[in-house]
Order: structure tokens, then sequence, then C-alpha cells
């Protein structure tokens, strides 16, 4: 349907259409070009590691990141259940099994108390996600990381730019990756990114995004016969979606102040309506709100309504996520059942996501206002 206010909408302007126009005049290089080389430097400066590779998605960089970490067969991963199905699957890309602990109300992100409980010999790796934009508990995750010699990789795919204190999301773990699909804070449309310190992950990952080529120089404008020394993938991020991410990447600060002064204002309005809860940040928090989401507190019934009526004022709303454990998939490969995550259950049940984008204005967040508080006062929400 046509929505009267979407779920997201891309920022973009000129420069975007500028950056594309510019590497595809060129004639060559849309493949791997200077575009991709701007793109990773500028993505490591501004995270604040060494490095950076970008790559065709961030699943792909999922399935690299643990493949450089040597996450293979008989390994587990500990995992959110309340994600998207990507870091879930991750694990099974390389053979290796996730293992789902609970969330916390603060962050949304994993429970430092739950992983601890759920880590075994087997265990190689904390997969957290910084949930809608929020960074999660990610110190206390890397203390346990540490004490118990895994590996914490950080799927920060919808908070880019997030940070705790003066440090970004994306640095507190080993490795961490990033998403720029469509709804994400920058965008090329689709694409990724994985950011570490380590020269050595670096150089794996190099290896598996093209092919297990060991390059010496630009494939595509090479005559040099190149070597293959190990199984590789093509995982590429091509130069023209590149040069999108460079024009975007150019004013991501922007992009999250707009997001941030509307997920204020919308705050604001929503604050008295006593069925729904909304979140408080952490302190030193910095959130940068690819997602806004309310937790309609009577529980699933409910909120489906709202969800439901919402809709029928030209509204999208979005459940962000139900649990991957409740999947058909998982259920059926792993034999999981509901009740086994209350916590994640619970939280699934309530969470509702509202638009939220940088150029929604004012007058369309009081009407989305509104309408949830409509909703509620007419008695819908029992």
């Amino acid at each position: 349907m046509g929505w009267k206010i979407p779920l997201f909408a891309i920022y973009w302007d000129e420069t975007d259409i500028q950056m594309v126009n510019e590497a595809i005049k060129r004639g060559t290089h849309w493949t791997s070009g200077p575009d991709v080389a701007a793109f990773e430097k500028m993505i490591s400066e501004y995270i604040g590691a060494r490095y950076c590779l970008t790559f065709n998605s961030g699943t792909s960089a999922l399935h690299a990141v643990l493949l450089a970490h040597g996450i293979g067969p008989d390994d587990e991963v500990i995992v959110p259940s309340f994600t998207f199905v990507a870091t879930a699957n991750a694990p099974l890309f390389v053979g290796a099994r996730p293992v789902f602990a609970e969330i916390e109300e603060d962050t949304y992100g994993l429970d430092p108390e739950d992983v601890e409980v759920r880590i075994t010999p087997k265990t190689k790796a904390i997969l957290p996600v910084h949930y809608g934009g929020c960074p999660c508990q990610a110190k206390e995750l890397r203390k346990i990381a540490d004490s118990h010699n895994l590996i914490l990789i950080e799927d920060a795919a919808e908070s880019f730019g997030a940070r705790i204190g003066d440090r970004k999301a994306g640095t507190f773990g080993q490795s961490a990756i990033f998403s720029f699909c469509q709804n994400k804070i920058i965008t090329t449309g689709e694409g990724g990114a994985i950011v570490t310190d380590s020269e050595e992950i670096y150089k794996k990952l190099k290896l598996i995004r093209s092919q297990g080529r060991m390059e010496t120089a630009d494939y595509f404008s090479s005559t040099e016969t190149m070597d293959y020394v190990t199984l590789g993938y093509n995982f590429r991020l091509s130069d023209i979606s590149a040069a999108l991410g460079v024009a975007q990447l150019n004013k991501a600060d922007k992009i999250i102040e707009m997001r941030r002064s509307n997920a204020e204002y919308m705050s604001l309005r929503l604050l008295g309506i006593k069925e729904i809860g909304i979140s408080k940040i952490p302190q030193d928090y910095f959130h940068v709100y690819q997602m806004y989401f309310i937790r309609v507190k009577a529980g699933r019934d409910s909120r489906d309504k709202l969800m439901a009526y919402l809709a029928s004022k030209g509204i999208m709303t979005k459940v962000n996520f139900s649990p991957v454990h409740l999947t058909q998939f998982y259920r059926e490969k792993f034999g999981y059942k509901q009740g086994e995550l209350p916590v994640t259950e619970k939280i699934s049940d309530q969470v509702l996501t509202l638009p939220m984008y940088p150029t929604l204005g004012k007058e369309e967040i009081d009407y989305i206002c509104r309408k949830v508080k409509d909703f509620f006062a007419k008695g819908h929400g029992h």
C-alpha cells in the first residue's frame, strides 16, 4: 500500500547523484576502484579502527568475519534471538552453532549475566548486536570475553556512529560489522563493512572477500597472473556503490543529528501515554536512532491492534524483531519452543517500531503521536 508516513525514507542530496555519476562516467573501475579505497579509509577514520574492508552486504560481512576469526564446525557462538536473522545464521554459514542468550531491558542488547551462564568449553565467540542505533553493554561483554579467552565480534549493522562515551560502536570487539542497506544510518543501497585493529584479520578478510586471490595489483587492470591461496567468495562492494557511500558518509553527522532531534521530539510527544514504554538511554550512551520503537505494556494482542490501527491511518510500523529462535527454521533445526527465552519473548511481544528518518517533519510526528494517543483513548489497548 502507499503509506502516508513510511517506516523509513533515505536521506539523499545532489552530491549522492554527482558522486555516482562521476564513478559511472570514468567508464572503468566500476568493480574495484578509487571510491572503494576512499570509502574504506573514511570509515576506519570515522569509527576509530586501524583497518576497514567493504562488503556487498552486512550479511556477507558477518560470514567473512567469522571465517577470518577461524570459527567453524564444533564451535559455539553466543548470539541474541532479538535481532535480524542474519546474526544468528552467520555461525551456521561456517558450520558453527548459534547459542541464544537473553537481552537486557536497558539497551536491548545481550545480557552480560545471561551470556556468562551460556559459556561452555565449545564457546568460541560472543556476537552481540547494537540494537536499533543504541550501543549494547559492550564494555561488560568485552570483559567477559577476555576473562574466558573468547572473541568478541560486534554486529553494529544498525548503529553506525553510535558510541559509549567517546568510543564508537565497532571498537569494543576484535572486529565489528556494519550494514549499509537502504534503511540504515548511511546507505549504499546494499553494502556492508568490517572494521578491525588486527592486521592478520584484515589480510584474511581481503582473501575471503575476493575469491581467495592474493592480489598484488588491481585484478581487473593487471596482466599479472595471481595465485589463489585459500577458499574465497565474491563479497566485494562495487565502486559505484562505494561512491554513494563516500557521499553519504560526508553527511553522516548531519543525518544522525536530524534523527536524534526527531527522536527527542517524538519521545516528548509520547511521554504522557501510560500504556506504552519509551526507552531510557543509559548515561553516556549516544543513540543514533536507526529505529525508534515503543513497547506496548499490555503485550502482543494490544500491540498488533495498535499496528493495524496505525496502518488504517496510513502510518507504517513494524515489529523489530520477532525472536529468531521461534522462526520455523530454528524450531525445526534445533527444536526451540516458546518460553525458552522469556525476557526476549516478552520484549518481542511488546515492541513496535514507529517511523523514524531524517526528513520526518514535526507535523508528521504530531500526527503519529496523536494517532497512538487516540488508539488508547478509545480503549482499544485492552
